[in-house]
C-alpha cells in the first residue's frame, strides 16, 4: 500500500513543505493504521512549519484527522479494521493519505459524524469545551468577548457559549463574517479595524467589561484583551494567529483591575484518560443536539496545504478548512 504525506526540513513559509510518497509500512505494537479521508487544518500548524512551536526537524506535519482503521497492530484491543476514528494529536502526521499512530490517541466516532465534520471539528471542539467549561467555567448571563468570532474556533466559541447562556461580543473584520458569527449566535459584533474594540465593549457591558476574554490572536490584541476585560475577570490566551504576546509585566494585570491570564494547552487538559472521554463526549452530544455545527468554509486537495496555509495566515478563510487526500 502505498501512502503520501508532508513533511518539513526547516522552518519557515508554506514553501518548506514537501510531499513524499512511500510504501506505507505495518503498524507496530499498540498502532494502528489509517486510511484518512479528511484532514483538518490548524492555525498551530503554522506555528509548528514557523518555529514558534519548535519541533524535531525534520518533521512530519498536522494534528487532526478522521478515517477508517484499516489494519491493527499486535496488542491493540479496542478497536478493529473498519472502526471508523478521529485524532487531534499531540503527535504530527496527520497530513498523510494513511498513518500509523498509537490507538491510545483515537477518538471513535458516533455514526452521525462524518469524516471532514471530524476532520474540522475535533480539535477545535475539543479546545472550545476545555476553554469553556474548565478554563472559563463561564456562567450562563456573563458577558464574554470572542475575538475573530468567525475563525474556526471562534464559530464554535460562540455556539457553545449561547449554548449555555453567555452574553456573546464578537470581533470581526468583514460584514461576511460578522453574517457567520451571527448566525453561530453572536449577540453584538465589533469591526475590530473600524472600531475601538475595547471602549465598544464597555459601551455594550455599562462600563463593566466581560467576565472572559478568549484570545487567540497574540500580540495584537493582547492590550485590547486588558482594556476589555472587567475587574477580577480572566483573559484566555490560547493560540498566536498574530504572533506570541511576548514577556508581561505582570503588574499590568493589578492596574487593569486584578485580571487573571491564563495560557493553557488542549494535550494538558485533554492528558488523563477519563478527561480525554469525557471531553469528547460533550462534544459530540452538542453535535448530535444541533446545539453545535461547524463551517467547512473551504475545502482544499491534501497536497494543496501549502495554499491553504498562505489563505488562512492572511485572513481569506472562514470557518474551518479541510484537506481531502
Amino acid at each position: 500500500m502505498q501512502s503520501t504525506h508532508a513533511i518539513f526540513r526547516q522552518t519557515g513559509g508554506p514553501e518548506v513543505i514537501e510531499w513524499i510518497t512511500e510504501e506505507h509500512p505495518a503498524p507496530g505494537p499498540g498502532e494502528v493504521t489509517i486510511e484518512h479521508g479528511a484532514v483538518g487544518l490548524n492555525y498551530i500548524d503554522t506555528y509548528h512549519r514557523r518555529g514558534i512551536y519548535p519541533v524535531e526537524l525534520p518533521s512530519p506535519m498536522g494534528l487532526e484527522a478522521a478515517g477508517k482503521i484499516v489494519a491493527v497492530g499486535e496488542g491493540v484491543s479496542d478497536f478493529a479494521e473498519g472502526d471508523r476514528v478521529a485524532t487531534f494529536g499531540p503527535l504530527l502526521g496527520a497530513y498523510a493519505t494513511h498513518r500509523n499512530i498509537g490507538a491510545e490517541h483515537l477518538f471513535r466516532l458516533p455514526d452521525s459524524i462524518d469524516d471532514q465534520t471530524a476532520a474540522a471539528a475535533i480539535l477545535k471542539a475539543c479546545t472550545t469545551e476545555f476553554l469553556v467549561e474548565r478554563c472559563g467555567k463561564v456562567q450562563a448571563g456573563w458577558p464574554v468577548l470572542v475575538h475573530a468570532a468567525a475563525g474556526a474556533t471562534g464559530l464554535l466559541l460562540v455556539q457553545w457559549l449561547k449554548h449555555i447562556g453567555a452574553e456573546v461580543i464578537g470581533t470581526v473584520s468583514t460584514e461576511a463574517k460578522a453574517d457567520a458569527a451571527r448566525a453561530a449566535g453572536a449577540d453584538h459584533i465589533i469591526f475590530y479595524k473600524q472600531e475601538d474594540t475595547a471602549a465598544r465593549v464597555r459601551e455594550i457591558t455599562g462600563g463593566a467589561g466581560v467576565r472572559v476574554t478568549f484570545d487567540g490572536i497574540g500580540r495584537s490584541t493582547w492590550e485590547t484583551s486588558l482594556d476589555a476585560t472587567g475587574k477580577c475577570g480572566l483573559i484566555i490566551n490560547y493560540g498566536n494567529a498574530d504572533a506570541p504576546v511576548g514577556e508581561v509585566d505582570v503588574g499590568v494585570l493589578a492596574m487593569k483591575g486584578s485580571l487573571f491570564n491564563t495560557r493553557p494547552m488542549l494535550f494538558h487538559y485533554y492528558e488523563d484518560p477519563a478527561e480525554r472521554a469525557a471531553g469528547a463526549a460533550r462534544v459530540w452530544k452538542l453535535f448530535e443536539k444541533g446545539a453545535l455545527s461547524v463551517t467547512i468554509g473551504q475545502t482544499y486537495a491534501l497536497t494543496d496545504a501549502a495554499q491553504a496555509h498562505i489563505d488562512l495566515q492572511s485572513g481569506k478563510t472562514t470557518g474551518s478548512t479541510v484537506l481531502l487526500p
